[in-house]
């Protein structure tokens, strides 16, 4: 008989929560926190039984992770940095609570082999994809908040970002910002941005795009437009020697 506490999946949500340092009373959440879109469409027999987008997955956990992420940071960043104004907070939270960070936290955590993910998806590394355990890591979060309030939350947030927090001594500039202060402050024109491809699935999708500024180009790659050009500047910034730190 197959013992369902014994599968890979299951030991590795178990070692999750150690990693967290927290054990869920009610562990049905943590279970749906870690179901991902595809594989609640599967344990569903592939049937819509409702018209529900994203029902049984982790959807609905992420949609509160990621508000109480965002809360819990705002008040630490108050805490931790006293003599800074609105500006430079927004910009250290956008960082603190972006995909590209998430996804370092949720691989640091050892989260991707938790999470349910549909067999052909699993195959196609969808599991391991950076938007996917970002939004794992906002479910879990959101999970933790439901089951056990704000007070363990805070925690786990405090912990699990403090590597990051240490890392950034100053405010840092979005690489678009940085890119066309760059430009801009050298007599140039605006940076253009052109989306050169887009493919994977719907709900893991890669877009790739290209900047062009100052008689130079590059590329980057990210699940949204947005995240795309952000690399791209990044990686256009090194190559003019800029820098998009603060």
């Amino acid at each position: 008989m197959h013992d369902a506490h014994n599968t890979p999946q299951y030991l590795a949500s178990m070692a999750l929560q150690e990693r967290l340092g927290y054990r869920f009373a009610n562990p049905s959440l943590l279970q749906e926190a870690l179901t991902h879109r595809s594989a609640a469409h599967q344990k569903a027999g592939g049937r819509r039984r409702n018209k529900t987008k994203g029902a049984g997955s982790n959807e609905r956990l992420e949609f509160i992770g990621d508000r109480v992420l965002g809360l819990l940071m705002a008040e630490l960043l108050l805490e931790r940095y006293p003599g800074e104004q609105e500006g430079a907070l927004g910009s250290r939270l956008a960082h603190l609570v972006s995909r590209a960070t998430l996804a370092d936290i949720a691989e640091q955590l050892g989260l991707a082999e938790a999470l349910s993910v549909a067999e052909h998806e699993a195959r196609a590394g969808v599991q391991t994809a950076a938007n996917v355990v970002a939004d794992g890591l906002e479910a879990v979060l959101g999970a933790v908040f439901l089951d056990g309030g704000l007070a363990p939350a805070r925690k786990i947030v405090r912990s699990c970002w403090k590597r990051i927090l240490d890392a950034q001594a100053l405010p840092p500039k979005d690489p678009k910002t940085a890119l066309q202060e760059w430009v801009l402050g050298r007599g140039q024109g605006l940076p253009f941005y052109e989306t050169i491809g887009a493919d994977g699935p719907s709900h893991a999708p890669v877009f790739v795009v290209r900047v062009s500024a100052g008689g130079h180009s590059a590329e980057g790659c990210a699940g949204s437009k947005r995240g795309a050009e952000s690399a791209a500047a990044a990686t256009l910034l090194e190559k003019l020697g800029g820098s998009h730190q603060g």
